[in-house]
């Protein structure tokens, strides 16, 4: 796995390199404007030149060039200059003796100066041609003078400007960058302190982080806080369900004990079997409260949906009635179901939804007291919904009851349930974005699981 880069490098660089790169396109547009100023700049000398060496030639009848003149060809911008000139009739007069020649064609104008560049000598040159009318002694005539200045130096010249410019772009680059790169961690500062602070932390402290960040950092700080609110909640949680289930666990663990101490000190064989028959029912409680409390704990861990399965409730209902139906019916109690005949598909979890059934029908066996004589379940569909109802004509449950019943641990009266029943069928339907109410029924006890049909 590639590391990834520290935030303080990412940050020097994404405000880095679009400078860099803004920087590279000024400097090819310098150079460009700086070979331009030099075409523009060289070729001004080249007519001056010209036209200062052709005034001399008029005036001093081809012999010699004013010293003036000879002082600025010898110094003129990018490098000496060179020149012919011939009089009327392409006679000779002055200057170097073979001038560079044009390919292109004559100009309209033969009279306007013209430019252009060539080759001398194998060396590149830029040459100023240009033709005027004059009078040498007895001759009246066009007097043409070239002139011309070797490329390298007028190239050289434009270098050295780029060069300049280069430079100075180079030391602002320079500077920005250290600018930058010590300005994004004095920025940086902030997430460091908060950092040191929370590492300063106990694994215990799990306080909110009340520490003054930037506004940048508040959605960091905000959602850390939750985080800790979150995990602070769910250890509590936790801590509270294990001394809850130590205390309940306590009491079955404590019965078979006692029960299975009873059996060995038993006198008689009558004595002793009545023991054996104890004991058995406080270990099938002891293992029905452990069961139940595990069902507890898986119910707090998050749904995830490979967990969830499109089935048919109506044939979970029938499983679960069929396995409960037969400890019922053996206690001498009525029982009845009624469901449709059509499927109703819902998304779910099968042992979860099958372990709510049950528990809704022994909360009814184990709280309907002794006048209990018939349990009924009656499985519908009412909107998007499909609802699960368990009546019984027992001791009754009324809706006030509600908050005591769904509690865990929670009994109204004193039975041998574990009081986690009604709690273990809220935290399923709560799972299923379901609901279970306890129904207002003038007899016995009602209660429903309402879970959504999947579309």
């Amino acid at each position: 796995m590639i590391p990834h880069r520290s935030l303080r490098l990412r940050l020097f660089l994404l405000i880095l390199t679009p400078l860099v790169l803004l920087a590279f396109l000024l400097g090819f547009w310098r150079f460009t404007v700086a070979q331009k100023t030099a075409q523009e700049l060289f070729d001004e000398s080249l007519l001056s030149a010209g036209l200062a060496i052709s005034r001399d030639v008029a005036i001093s009848g081809g012999d010699a060039l004013l010293p003036s003149t000879r002082s600025m060809i010898r110094e003129a911008s990018g490098g000496e200059i060179f020149y012919h000139v011939t009089g009327p009739g392409g006679s000779y007069v002055t200057g170097y003796a073979y001038p560079p020649t044009s390919a292109a064609s004559s100009q309209q104008d033969p009279y306007s100066p013209h430019f252009f560049e060539s080759v001398h000598r194998e060396v590149p040159v830029r040459v100023l041609r240009m033709t005027e009318r004059v009078t040498l002694e007895n001759l009246v005539g066009d007097a043409t003078v070239t002139v011309w200045q070797l490329m390298a130096d007028r190239n050289a010249f434009a270098n050295q400007l780029s060069l300049r410019a280069a430079i100075l772009m180079g030391i602002l680059l320079t500077t920005l960058a250290i600018v930058v790169w010590f300005g994004v961690a004095r920025g940086l500062r902030p997430l460091l302190d908060l950092q040191e602070a929370i590492a300063l932390r106990s694994p215990d402290d799990l306080s909110e982080i009340k520490r003054s960040v930037p506004i940048e950092v508040r959605g960091i700080v905000k959602t850390l806080n939750r985080l800790f609110g979150q995990v602070e909640h769910s250890i509590n949680a936790h801590q509270v369900f294990i001394s809850e289930a130590a205390h309940q666990l306590r009491n079955p663990a404590a019965a078979v004990q006692s029960m299975a101490e009873a059996l060995r000190d038993a006198k008689t064989d009558e004595d002793r079997d009545k023991r054996i028959v104890e004991l058995v029912a406080a270990a099938k409680n002891s293992a029905t409260v452990a069961q139940q409390l595990l069902s507890l704990e898986r119910l707090r861990q998050p749904t995830h949906q490979d967990q969830m399965d499109e089935i048919d409730f109506r044939v979970v209902v029938e499983e679960a009635c069929a396995e409960m139906g037969v400890h019922i019916l053996a206690k001498g109690i009525d029982f009845e179901v009624a469901m449709p005949d059509t499927p109703i598909v819902i998304s779910g979890d099968r042992v979860f939804l099958t372990e709510a059934i049950k528990n809704l029908l022994d909360n009814a066996v184990k709280h309907g007291g002794t006048k209990l004589s018939r349990i009924s379940v009656l499985l519908h569909c009412e909107g998007g919904n499909v609802k699960l109802t368990v009546a019984d004509d027992g001791t009754g449950l009324s809706p006030n009851q509600s908050e005591a019943a769904f509690s865990r641990f929670s009994q109204l009266e004193y039975s041998e349930g574990s009081g986690l029943g009604l709690s273990i069928v809220s935290a399923v339907a709560e799972r299923h974005e379901g609901v279970v109410a306890i129904n207002q029924v003038e007899k016995g006890a009602s209660v429903t699981l309402e879970l959504p049909i999947a579309v």
